[in-house]
């Protein structure tokens, strides 16, 4: 059964093909034998993918080919003709490996048809190559951190949590879902860092810094909890709420 993420992500990766909208419902963990040039550094979140890497048909970069067969690519996707369509889609990459559409396109096709294995990496190639701020951008980070943080894969889904949360700092509702998945699941310190970036991109939110609070409490961190929930009072004075949390850890540090 497909997992649904978000209905706000309906669109974000373009029109054009059947399989446009499938990398909505998510996409499975693994690696795949579909790859691309790609960062060498130590820190390069797509090093989690291994080492990709895609024959290519030609002995140079072509780009006008490479439009060509991602147009027909999408001419098989509309006729629900995938096999066919991942056929121009992977030429199109053959001859031009930074083809961002054509990569996403791709990665669309093989969630639609389940091959998730395949899909997943060329997802994390098109956040790597993306660097403006876009809606498939955004909607291929959140995507791709949930799927990670379902599959367990903690590691490499809090940094393109982070990212999302940076990218969409009016979301209040994947903050909450990601820290309590990493608190749940004995990550304690990603539900922190979570809330800690959900607070500096969302300082109006008070929320954020009690349960950055209640974290840390409950990591025996009490002077932390202690700053959290006074940041918490400070920026709603009016909620007896967060007062009381202030004054009930006052209490308990002062004995």
């Amino acid at each position: 059964m497909k997992r649904l993420i978000t209905f706000e992500a309906v669109s974000l990766f373009g029109k054009g093909s059947t399989a446009c909208a499938c990398l909505l419902c998510g996409i499975l963990a693994a690696s795949s034998s579909i790859g691309f040039a790609q960062d060498n550094s130590a820190n390069s979140v797509l090093e989690r993918y291994g080492n990709l890497e895609l024959t290519r048909e030609g002995p140079t970069i072509d780009a006008d080919l490479a439009r060509k067969m991602f147009r027909r690519g999408n001419t098989y996707s509309t006729l629900e003709r995938h096999e066919e369509a991942i056929e121009e889609y992977r030429k199109a990459i053959s001859a031009d490996p930074n083809f961002s559409d054509a990569i996403r396109s791709l990665a669309n096709t093989y969630y639609f048809l389940e091959r998730y294995d395949e899909a997943k990496p060329l997802l994390a190639r098109y956040i790597e190559l993306e660097t403006t701020p876009s809606a498939s951008l955004i909607a291929a980070v959140q995507t791709l951190g949930q799927l990670e943080r379902q599959d367990g894969n903690f590691n490499t889904s809090i940094e393109y949590d982070i990212r999302a949360i940076e990218l969409v700092p009016n979301d209040d509702s994947q903050v909450h879902i990601m820290a309590n998945t990493y608190n749940n699941n004995g990550e304690a310190d990603k539900a922190i860092r979570v809330y800690q970036t959900a607070a500096t991109v969302m300082p109006q939110n008070a929320f954020f810094n009690r349960s950055l609070g209640r974290i840390l409490e409950q990591q025996g961190r009490y002077e932390e909890a202690l700053a959290a929930y006074r940041d918490a009072a400070a920026k709603d004075p009016d909620s007896d709420f967060y007062a009381d949390l202030v004054a009930s850890m006052e209490r308990r540090l002062s004995n």
